[in-house]
Formats: structure tokens, C-alpha cells, sequence
């Protein structure tokens, strides 16, 4: 094998720009489609809900358990929409979400997909981030080849549709690492930019705080020079990026209220302990550390994990790795473990290495600790930062290098492209694909409440007239889109005939009456690989 001198220059940019366009357009595509046809999420109520009143009321009460900024860009979509909105306090953020969709009289599909768009643009948006940090790396083939397996991911199709905040922070976080790669050459420039991309990240979700202790290492990276560092310069770098990240969490918070005026209407969980010490010393606003003491006591609770037909107490520290064997292409798996070795084995590449694996290596280990086993969208980073990687494999020259990498590159395009537009059940063809599921993950893996008005249409189309019982788990309100349906809860077995349909989460998770009253039906359908459609 032959390692190239320097990164390539594109032969034909116009055939260069052309294939980013298409590359974005596919994805841009497959998003919209699944924004347009999926009901609201379970998470996303709560945030198009705060999203709203930060725009109408401009005061911090609903959510703190993550920063305002990812809402902030929701709300971009939720004010072009300009939905009728009651300030009303609710009991609980879930429900003020759920007035607004349902209650005030608002169309919940036109809501709903405006404020999924600014996240759809942001997406797309960071595949040229992806694109960019690539093709500095290893050239324009490595930049295009990390844009395919972004743009066909099944997760970042599934979640960068969504009014969520999983791909902004990933995708915020791979910004800011790559402005402190840039920063080598020219610190002036991008370490000050670096240090707001970082800023966005950690004001978007919390859980880019261990990054951001990475981040600000990598910073004061950016003045090695030879075998040593120039400490008079790192540790400069590595304030300022420190220094604007923090004003950039403060601003967004004065961007909602210049009064920073903290009403939280659901009682602060108490904290004690070497965290209550932690959250105490963080330089952040009071509703920023409520936030945090929410997402500890979040993680103090009993979660149930579902892994591979198992149900279970508790967490498992290799679920996220296991889930992410079943949800990623086999294709994308395979560039993805040798663009690390190449970056690892590369000389020219290897100083990149600490860039692009070390951030998403220690995200996934803090990850991996956690208590909740929902789904790879903690782990969203992977699929952001591992393109980049996977692109340096264009930095090998290898006779049947080109040939394989493009039968990979094609595989993970024809797995993504079969699965629309059922990206959030994705799973790759060794484990039997989205149909099959359900049988071995949980939750947003899944079954994260997406799929009532295609249950709605099914229903209509197929079964007219018939008696439905239903068990849906999700923040959709079914009568909204036209399911007349009763609850079966509590009901005696015999009393439940016709019709039981039971979301995939509920399958999974059941235990005494309803796992009787599914074994005891007959399955003749499924709706989106995420609910199941029993006969009694």
C-alpha cells in the first residue's frame, strides 16, 4: 500500500458541488417526508411547549433540564407557525406541551412540522460541517465520502427530523472540533469561534459537558508544536475557549429573559452529596443548575431496559454498544472501524486522532454509565464524528481501496434508502431489519409514539366500524386524529374483543393483565414497525 502525499483537489467542482447537493437533497427529502408523516414524539410536546412560551412569555418555568437553545431553534419554526397560545400554567410540562397542541385549538400537524424544520435545516447544515472537516483531513473524496454516510444514516435521518435536541448537540460539538483543528493554523480566528460552537453545544443539552472538558484539552492542542507544547500560548487558548463557551450558555439564557427570572413550576428534585457540591461551584444560572440536579435525579430512578427480547431492571453498561451493532448499517460499522485504524496509523493523520475519537470516545463511555437504555440517540455523536473518520480512509492508497470503500458506501445507501420512510425502527440486515425491531430494542430504538395517524389511517382503511382497545405509549392524544378507542386497562379479558392494538414499548415491557390479553390475541397486522394489531 501506497499512503498519499497530500489531500487530493477535486478534478471537477462542479461534479464535486454536484454531489453534495444530491447527497444533501436525499437527506433534506427523507426528513421532511418523516417530519410530515409522524406524530409528535414523546419528548418533543415538552420542548415545542417551552419553545412557546419563551417566545410569548419570555421566562424560564418549563424544562429545565435542558438548556434553552435547542428550543430557542424550535421556536423558530413554532413563531413562523404562530400557534394560538394560553399562558395558562399547567400541572407539568408534558401537559402545557399537550394543550397547545390539542387544546387550543391549533392544527398539531402544521405545528408540529414547522417546528421540526429548523432542526431539519440545522442538520443539513452540519453535514457540511461533516464534509468540510473531512476533506481538510484527507482530501475531497474522504469530504464526500463522510457526507454519504452522514446523509444516509438511518439514525440522523430519524432524529435530525425531529424537534429534539439530540443531533444540535452532537452537531454543535463536532463544529467546535473542528474550528479547533482549524486553529493550528490561524488561533486568532477559530479559537474564539470554536469557543461559541462549544457554547452552543453545552446551551443546547447537558450532556455535552464531558466534551467540553475534552474540548478545551484539544484547545490548548492546538499550540503543540513538535515534542512539546507551547504552554504560553495553550493555556491562553484554552481559556478563551472555556471563557466564550460559559458567555455563550449565559446569553442564550438572557436571550429568553434579560431578568433571569427562574419560576420553575414542577418542584426541584434535592441533591446532596459530591453533586449538590458539584452543582453548587458550576459558574452557570440557578436554572441551569436545577437543570442539572433534574437530570441526577433522573438518573437516580428505576429505569426498565429492554435488549435483545430481555426485559430488565437497571441498565446494562454494553446496551448502547449492543443497540448500536443493531441500528447501524453494516456497511457504515465496517468505514467507521477502519477509518479509526487509519487515523491511529496514519503519521500525517495521527495528530487529527485526539480531534475526532476522543470526544465521541468519552461521550460514549459517560454514556454508557448512565441509567436510562432508551436508545442510540444518546449516542447520536457517533454516527457525526465517525464519518469523519471514515472519510480518512481516502488517505490510504490501496489498489482495491476506491472499489471497497464505494461497495460500502452503496451498501449503507441501499440499506438506508429501503427503510423509508420508517428511519426510527431502522435496524441493519443482519438482525432482520426495522420489521424485527421491536423484537430486540425498546422505546426511540423503535417505538417512541410516532406512529398514531398512521395507525389512524389504518384503521379507517382496513377496519372500519370495528371495536378498538388501545394501548398507545406516546404524548399523542389519539381522538385528536380520529381514533375512537377505549382503554383496556382494568377491563376483564372477556370483555375485550375485536380490536387490541398495543404499541411496540408496551409489547415489550408487558407483565400480568396485558401480557395475557396479547398472548391470548391473535397478531394480524402492524402499523410503521411500531404498533401491533391483535385480534380477540
Amino acid at each position: 500500500m501506497i499512503l498519499a502525499r497530500s489531500p487530493g483537489r477535486a478534478r471537477g467542482p462542479w461534479l464535486v458541488r454536484l454531489l453534495v447537493v444530491v447527497l444533501l437533497a436525499q437527506m433534506g427529502v427523507a426528513m421532511v417526508t418523516t417530519a410530515v408523516q409522524q406524530t409528535p414524539t414523546i419528548d418533543e410536546p415538552v420542548y415545542v411547549g417551552a419553545a412557546a412560551d419563551y417566545l410569548h412569555e419570555h421566562r424560564l418555568r418549563y424544562n429545565p433540564e435542558h438548556p434553552p437553545l435547542g428550543k430557542l431553534v424550535i421556536g423558530v419554526g413554532v413563531a413562523l407557525a404562530d400557534p394560538r397560545f394560553d399562558p395558562t400554567p399547567a400541572a407539568t410540562q408534558e401537559a402545557f406541551g399537550q394543550r397547545l397542541l390539542y387544546a387550543s385549538g391549533n392544527d398539531p400537524w402544521r405545528l408540529m412540522l414547522w417546528a421540526r424544520l429548523p432542526v431539519i435545516a440545522l442538520t443539513l447544515l452540519f453535514g457540511l460541517v461533516v464534509l468540510a472537516f473531512a476533506r481538510d483531513l484527507a482530501g475531497t473524496r474522504a469530504g464526500l465520502a463522510a457526507l454519504a454516510l452522514y446523509a444516509f444514516s438511518p439514525d440522523l435521518i430519524a432524529h435530525g427530523s425531529l424537534a429534539t435536541l439530540d443531533v444540535p448537540v452532537a452537531g454543535f460539538l463536532l463544529t467546535s472540533v473542528w474550528l479547533l483543528w482549524r486553529a493550528r493554523r490561524r488561533p486568532r480566528l477559530y479559537v474564539p469561534l470554536a469557543g461559541v460552537a462549544l457554547g452552543a453545544a453545552m446551551a443546547t443539552k447537558m450532556s455535552a459537558l464531558p466534551a467540553a472538558v475534552v474540548l478545551v484539552g484539544l484547545a490548548a492542542l492546538t499550540a503543540w508544536r513538535g515534542r512539546s507544547p507551547n504552554w504560553s500560548r495553550a493555556l491562553p487558548r484554552a481559556a478563551v475557549v472555556a471563557v466564550v463557551a460559559l458567555a455563550v450558555v449565559w446569553a442564550t439564557y438572557l436571550m429568553v429573559d434579560p431578568r433571569l427570572r427562574w419560576e420553575p413550576l414542577e418542584a426541584v428534585p434535592p441533591l446532596r452529596g459530591k453533586r449538590a457540591l458539584l452543582v453548587r461551584s458550576l459558574p452557570f444560572p440557578a436554572a441551569y443548575r436545577d437543570g442539572m440536579r433534574v437530570q441526577f435525579w433522573m438518573e437516580n430512578r428505576p429505569w426498565e431496559g429492554f435488549l435483545f427480547g430481555r426485559l430488565y431492571d437497571g441498565s446494562r453498561w454494553y446496551y448502547l454498544p449492543a443497540a448500536l451493532l443493531v441500528k447501524t448499517p453494516l456497511g457504515m460499522l465496517a468505514l467507521w472501524t477502519a477509518g479509526a485504524v487509519v487515523l491511529l496509523a496514519v503519521r500525517r493523520l495521527r495528530p487529527a486522532a485526539p480531534f475526532v475519537l476522543l470526544p465521541s470516545a468519552v461521550l460514549l463511555v459517560v454514556a454508557m454509565e448512565g441509567a436510562r437504555d432508551f436508545g442510540t440517540r444518546y449516542a447520536i455523536f457517533l454516527p457525526v464524528f465517525l464519518a469523519v473518520a471514515a472519510g480518512c480512509v481516502f488517505a490510504v492508497r490501496w489498489r482495491w481501496g476506491p472499489l471497497v470503500t464505494g461497495v460500502l458506501l452503496a451498501f449503507v445507501a441501499v440499506s438506508s434508502l429501503r427503510t423509508f420512510p420508517y428511519y426510527l425502527p431502522y435496524s441493519n440486515e443482519a438482525f432482520g431489519g426495522p420489521a424485527r425491531t421491536h423484537l430486540l430494542l425498546h422505546d426511540s430504538n423503535v417505538d417512541w409514539g410516532q406512529d398514531l395517524g398512521r395507525l389512524a389511517d389504518r384503521l379507517r382503511e382496513r377496519y372500519p366500524g370495528e371495536r378498538v382497545w388501545l394501548v398507545y405509549k406516546g404524548s399523542g392524544l389519539p381522538a385528536s386524529y380520529g381514533i375512537e378507542a377505549s382503554d383496556p386497562r382494568g377491563v376483564p379479558a372477556d370483555r375485550v374483543r375485536g380490536l387490541l392494538v398495543v404499541s411496540d414499548t408496551a409489547v415489550a415491557k408487558a407483565q400480568g393483565w396485558l401480557a395475557g390479553l396479547i398472548d391470548s390475541g391473535r397478531p394480524i397486522d402492524e402499523v410503521g414497525h411500531s404498533i401491533t394489531i391483535y385480534r380477540r
